[in-house]
This record gives C-alpha cells, sequence and structure tokens, in this order.
C-alpha cells in the first residue's frame, strides 16, 4: 500500500443489519478486501478475486461521521489480515460508535478492543476450513461476543452441537456470563433452515437460528446490502 495510514476496502456501504443478534437494526458498513480462507459455501468472493481500493483511515473515518447511525460492522473478506483494522476500530469506538468485527476465527483476536463485538465463525467440515479454526480464540470471548457456526448438512449439525459441547459453550441453564451467543445459520442453497429449526427444537438447545435478513429483503442484491 502507498499510504501506511491506509486499508484495501472492497466496499462501503450503509443497509439492514442482517445477522447476528443485532439483525434489523440500520447499520454502516467496512467490508475490507482479501481473505486467508476459501470457504465452500462464501458469498463474498469478490473481496480477493476483484480489485479492491486503497483508503485511507480519515476517508472511511469521515464516511461513518457524514451518518448519525450508531451501528458499524467491519467486514470482510478477513479484516484482520490488515494492521490498521485495530487503529480503525478505536477510533470508531472513540467517536462511541457500537463496533460489530465479523472474523472468521482463523487469526488471534488478541489485539482487538474489547469494547468490540466480535462475531466470529468456527468453521464446519462443510466449509472445507475447519483445519483453520483458531481454538485459542474462545478464550477471548466474552458474554458481549457472538460465536456462529454456517452448516451445510446434518453432519455439520451434529459436529457443530458436539464442539460446543466438548467446549463447554453450549450447556442449558449455564451460569457462566463469559459465554458468548451461540448462532447456527444454514447454507440455504444445500440446507433447509427448516430442517435445521426442527433440529434445534427436538435438542432444545440455546442457539439462535440465523436468516439472513438481508437476502430476504434484497433476493437480487449480491452487494451493499
Amino acid at each position: 500500500m502507498k499510504n501506511k495510514d491506509s486499508l484495501l476496502v472492497s466496499e462501503l456501504f450503509y443497509s439492514i443489519q442482517g445477522e447476528s443478534s443485532y439483525a434489523g437494526y440500520p447499520c454502516l458498513f467496512i467490508r475490507l478486501a482479501g481473505c486467508n480462507l476459501r470457504c465452500t459455501y462464501c458469498d463474498a468472493k469478490y473481496t480477493y478475486e476483484e480489485t479492491d481500493r486503497e483508503m485511507s483511515l480519515a476517508e472511511i473515518v469521515s464516511f461513518v461521521r457524514k451518518s448519525p447511525v450508531h451501528l458499524v460492522e467491519i467486514t470482510g473478506g478477513e479484516p484482520l489480515l490488515q494492521k490498521n483494522v485495530y487503529t480503525l476500530m478505536e477510533t470508531l469506538l472513540a467517536d462511541d460508535r457500537t463496533v460489530l468485527l465479523e472474523t472468521n476465527g482463523s487469526i488471534d483476536l488478541a489485539k482487538v478492543p474489547d469494547a468490540v463485538v466480535k462475531i466470529m465463525d468456527i468453521k464446519c467440515p462443510g466449509s472445507g476450513m475447519a483445519e483453520m479454526n483458531r481454538l485459542a480464540n474462545l478464550q477471548q470471548l466474552t458474554s458481549n461476543d457472538e460465536l456462529k457456526f454456517v452448516l451445510r448438512s446434518k453432519e455439520d449439525y451434529i459436529w457443530a452441537v458436539d464442539f460446543l459441547r466438548e467446549h463447554k459453550l453450549c450447556l442449558p441453564h449455564s451460569s457462566d456470563r463469559q459465554t458468548p451467543k451461540i448462532i447456527f445459520s444454514a447454507v440455504t442453497r444445500d440446507l433447509d433452515p427448516a430442517d435445521l429449526a426442527a433440529w434445534l427444537l427436538a435438542d432444545g438447545l440455546p442457539i439462535r437460528l440465523q436468516l439472513q435478513l438481508h437476502t430476504l429483503l434484497w433476493p437480487d442484491k449480491t452487494r451493499g446490502v
């Protein structure tokens, strides 16, 4: 990059938050370019296949400051690949924004500011990237954070539930305030969300079923939403 205080950006946009426990709220999105994983179901391949643009931190922050919207998400690709993202997060927090970070879980979370809401993936076998899960990151999560599993099959579902039990992350009646919120989401071309709902109801686990709200609102749009 030419500017030492810059980031490689895929897109900046304003939309309805479509995922996580913040789904439904107006949100400013900062989608950074580049990713170190190649998941089978990736819906943002353009972040690493197409030409990005270099933007200064000042330009990105200016985009945010033009809006009164409080909620800002930094996503990708994988945003933690770029070292200046930490400065961006600190700056947005200092502006009194609620900052969400969506990360694929393969990169150390230790430098992420405590006040940032971390939405971290655990990659299931169906992603083709399960070997990239950085299990040490589980220790960095608190009850303010969220752990997301994207599922392609019943096998992925069983694997995910076993993972949660092994790591004591999904115990009914758990009083551990450090346990992150758990989210299961279906790759709809491979797994009917109604089937996933039925499995969750049968097992009675405290897991949130996620439908991507933006894909329901704007089914013909693949970016900028």
